[in-house]
């Protein structure tokens, strides 16, 4: 599989070794909603492949369209490639704030981040921050798997989910806040 060139200031990323979630959300990066009518089929896997987990069955036949907002979607595909559970309710954003255990203080490299948007939300992994946002790497942020800087006034937890111990390299990162803020992830 070819991997889609990171922007130079995030070059980094593929250097880390863990955690596990984060390592396969980059093997996605650069992935493209469809245009139109038409749908993407890595997508249209993605629904696939966690519909064989226990329970989510449903999701095979439900999510049958790409202009279904996907975050979840995409977070719920690098949970289970890396080993993690994962929910019933994944396609809900906001459903992630009951995943794994809440992270206590700063989140952190690989944390699953969820964020208000309206009545909905929108969730993604930490991979730095600046003083006013959170630098995300998430599906559905323009219709991409991409990473934007969403405001921390919009932040409403963070998550993580490690069978032993958390990764020696899963740290704040601090980066400056060059970029537009991304104001509606989908």
């Amino acid at each position: 599989m070819q991997l889609h060139v990171l922007p130079p200031k995030y070059a980094w990323l593929r250097r880390e070794p863990g955690p596990r979630m984060l390592v396969e959300a980059l093997k996605l990066y650069g992935v493209l909603e469809a245009k139109g009518t038409a749908d993407n089929p890595q997508i249209m896997e993605w629904a696939k492949e966690v519909a064989k987990a226990p329970g989510l069955g449903w999701i095979g036949s439900w999510y049958d369209k790409d202009s279904i907002p996907w975050c979840g979607l995409f977070v719920g595909v690098v949970a289970a490639r890396a080993g993690k559970p994962i929910r019933s309710k994944l396609l809900s954003a906001r459903d992630w704030l009951n995943w794994g255990s809440p992270v206590i203080g700063a989140p952190v490299l690989g944390d699953v981040l969820v964020f208000a948007r309206g009545s909905g939300g929108h969730v993604g992994l930490y991979v730095a921050e600046d003083r006013d946002a959170y630098h995300v790497l998430g599906g559905n942020q323009g219709d991409a798997v991409s990473i934007d800087r969403v405001s921390k006034d919009r932040f409403l937890g963070a998550r993580n989910h490690y069978a032993t111990a958390q990764p020696d390299n899963c740290r704040r990162i601090q980066m400056g806040a060059d970029g537009p803020l991304s104001m509606n992830e989908a």
